[in-house]
């Protein structure tokens, strides 16, 4: 199993398309406060309508409790800022694959703390970012492959 960790979410259809991805793996959405929607939003819901129902879905007051919650799991940082190719990171099952904001990312001081846990996805060009739910299935689906896609 993996975990997905979304850090004060802002799009509900993304955080929709990112449960169903995680329905679709096996995998746990932890998903940290504050949220920039109602997790009951239909937005939300129409997103991954189909598998909700399928998903283990957990809420934190903020990242430091999911942190201490789950000190013996390893963490990997999402992030632009990152130096760390996404694909050259061992991924162990069980891991917290964490991820910022559509509209900030994850802090600074987090990327710095955790250099050696810190992924890129690497792009080219001017462009700020792919869609969070793009780099969330990408990331995920890795460490997938890297565990013969047995998440559990």
């Amino acid at each position: 199993m993996f975990n997905i960790v979304l850090v004060a979410p802002l799009i509900p259809s993304n955080t929709g398309n990112i449960a169903r991805t995680c329905a679709c793996t096996g995998s746990v959405l932890h998903l940290v406060k504050p949220l920039g929607f109602d997790i009951s939003d239909k937005a939300l819901k129409r997103a991954g309508l189909d598998y909700w129902d399928k998903l283990e879905v957990k809420v934190w007051e903020s990242f430091e409790e999911l942190q201490n919650a789950n000190k013996n799991s390893p963490f990997f940082f999402i992030e632009t800022t990152a130096k760390n190719l996404y694909t050259d990171a061992k991924i162990p099952k069980n891991s917290f694959l964490v991820f910022g904001n559509e509209d900030k990312g994850l802090q600074n001081s987090l990327i710095e703390t955790n250099e050696k846990t810190a992924l890129l996805i690497p792009m080219v060009g001017e462009i700020r970012s792919l869609n969070l739910s793009n780099c969330v299935a990408l990331v995920l689906y890795e460490a997938l492959r890297q565990n013969n896609f047995k998440g559990e």
